[in-house]
């Protein structure tokens, strides 16, 4: 296993800030993420809104759930350049979650660690 220290970092936003998101982490190197549509809910504890006539809570909001595992890019970097893209000074604005990694294993040729997140 290559001993360069792996990190992830989930990042938590709405919908509407994906592509943006997307397209500053890619000005930074960072190539390869998962992404995913969650519902959740924090300090917002969502909305009210009328369905078929009734007042309705919606209590989960639609998110976008973008996780990424680094090693070369600085984790700094990803934080900065996702909060300045995100951050409006409202609630909703999203979370990011960072993670240490023990190791990483490309399952189609073995590869681990650092190698493992390399495209070769």
């Amino acid at each position: 296993m290559n001993e360069k220290k792996l990190t992830k970092i989930d990042i938590l936003t709405s919908p509407s800030k994906f592509e943006e998101l997307k397209e500053a982490l890619s000005l930074i190197g960072i190539s390869g993420m998962t992404v995913s549509n969650v519902l959740g809910c924090g300090v917002q504890k969502g909305h009210r809104e009328f369905y078929r006539g009734r007042e309705v809570d919606i209590n989960l909001l639609q998110k976008v759930k973008v996780e990424i595992v680094v090693c070369e890019v600085p984790v700094q970097e990803v934080v900065d350049t996702a909060i300045q893209v995100l951050h409006t000074g409202e609630m909703g604005d999203g979370k990011i979650f960072i993670y240490d990694v023990v190791n990483v294993i490309r399952i189609s040729n073995g590869a681990e660690g650092r190698d493992a997140l390399q495209y070769k």
